[in-house]
């Protein structure tokens, strides 16, 4: 049990550091090429909200599996987040801003007026909170090797969790108008959001196939 509560604070840090990497970085860059706030403060309440409320409750929910018994004991010494853990949230975090900041360059270059319009910048809001949608699934799978699929129907939190936040962003999107810097997105355009972003989970299922060999 012990373990298991060692591997989802693992999860959460991991799931939250990358959350605040890919933020701090995108609002940084975002000056620096003179769009507007890529994020308002209200969009980062919401992200704040999935990453430390939401999160919390869905990966320290997660029941324990018998693999952590096949693990070596740790040292007593050892700190919860690891050399290897560190690397792998700067490693995600850095590929999620390249990602980002590279769909923000995009819009902010190639838009007909030069500037960024509000329904581009929900696109690009909605596009970074579907990235740690995706990202979630990883933070699950963190440490055990195994698919992020693996017993997830059992994961009743984490599913909780994952539909909370889809329908948040949902709702956010189409009712949070002046607030949050939204407008509303079609059908089309979600479909095509979630679509684009999936990689997050598909790369890292290749990953954890490549590490179980």
């Amino acid at each position: 049990w012990g373990r298991a509560i060692y591997r989802n604070i693992q999860r959460f840090l991991f799931f939250q550091l990358v959350v605040n990497v890919t933020a701090l970085l995108l609002v940084l860059a975002g000056s620096c090429i003179g769009t507007e706030l890529p994020l308002t403060v209200t969009q980062i309440l919401w992200i704040n909200l999935i990453m430390d409320t939401f999160a919390a409750m869905a990966l320290a929910s997660l029941p324990s599996s018998a693999d952590v018994m096949s693990q070596k004991p740790r040292r007593p010494g050892t700190p919860i987040i690891t050399a290897p853990l560190w690397r792998t949230i700067i490693t995600t975090g850095l590929v999620f801003f390249a990602v980002s900041f590279s769909y923000l360059y995009w819009l902010e270059h190639n838009a007909g007026d030069s500037s960024v319009d509000t329904h581009e910048l929900t696109k690009f809001f909605t596009v970074f909170v579907m990235m740690q949608w995706w990202n979630l699934f990883n933070a699950k799978a963190l440490g055990s090797r195994r698919s992020a699929f693996n017993g997830l129907r059992y994961d009743r939190g984490l599913l909780l969790v994952l539909s909370l936040v889809l329908v948040g962003q949902w709702a956010i999107v189409t009712f949070g108008g002046r607030m949050f810097r939204t407008e509303p997105l079609t059908p089309y355009e979600w479909a095509t959001v979630i679509t684009i972003t999936s990689p997050v989970l598909w790369i890292g299922e290749l990953l954890r196939k490549l590490l179980m060999k």
